[in-house]
C-alpha cells in the first residue's frame, strides 16, 4: 500500500490554488505540477453566461479518493491533492483543480493528468451551463448516477 499523502475536497467557496500548492509541498520531491479547470465564456457555439455544478457528495468524495489511491499506486509520487468546487462558480474562476508532487517532473505531470481525466469521467459532478436561450446540465453522460 502506498504512503502517499492524498487530499480530495468538495468546497462552495473559491478554490485556494496557494493552498492547494502547499498542501503537496514536499522536501522530497522536485517536481509539483498544479492543473486548474476554469469556467469559460463558451461552449459549442453558445455564449455562456453563468454555470452552476452539483454533486452526489458522498460519492464524489468517495470516487476522487479511489483516483487518488490509483494514482499514488501508478506513480512515484510525495503528495497529491484535487479539489472541486460546487455551486454557482463566475466565468474564469477555477472549478477544479489537482496538485501532484513527485521526487521528478515525469510523474508529476502523469498523476495530474490521470487524475484530472478520471475525475472528469468517473466523478458524479455534473455542470449546467446558462447560455443566451437557454440552459443544459452537462457531464457523465453514461454514468449510471446521471439525474437525467
Amino acid at each position: 500500500m502506498s504512503d502517499v499523502q492524498c487530499t480530495v475536497k468538495i468546497v462552495r467557496e473559491p478554490i485556494d490554488c496557494a493552498g492547494l500548492l502547499a498542501a503537496v509541498a514536499d522536501p522530497g520531491c522536485g517536481a509539483t505540477v498544479l492543473f486548474v479547470g476554469s469556467t469559460r465564456d463558451h461552449n459549442e457555439g453558445h455564449r455562456v453566461v453563468r454555470l452552476e455544478y452539483e454533486a452526489y457528495e458522498e460519492m464524489a468524495l468517495q470516487e476522487m479518493n479511489k483516483i487518488a489511491r490509483a494514482a499514488s499506486t501508478q506513480w512515484r509520487l510525495g503528495k497529491l491533492a484535487m479539489v472541486h468546487r460546487l455551486g454557482p462558480v463566475p466565468l474564469g474562476e477555477a472549478s477544479v483543480a489537482v496538485a501532484a508532487s513527485a521526487p521528478h517532473r515525469a510523474d508529476a505531470f502523469a498523476a495530474a493528468r490521470f487524475a484530472i481525466d478520471e475525475l472528469k469521467k468517473t466523478v458524479p459532478i455534473w455542470k449546467k451551463e446558462f447560455f443566451d436561450g437557454g440552459e443544459v446540465w452537462i457531464g457523465l453522460q453514461g454514468h449510471p448516477s446521471n439525474p437525467k
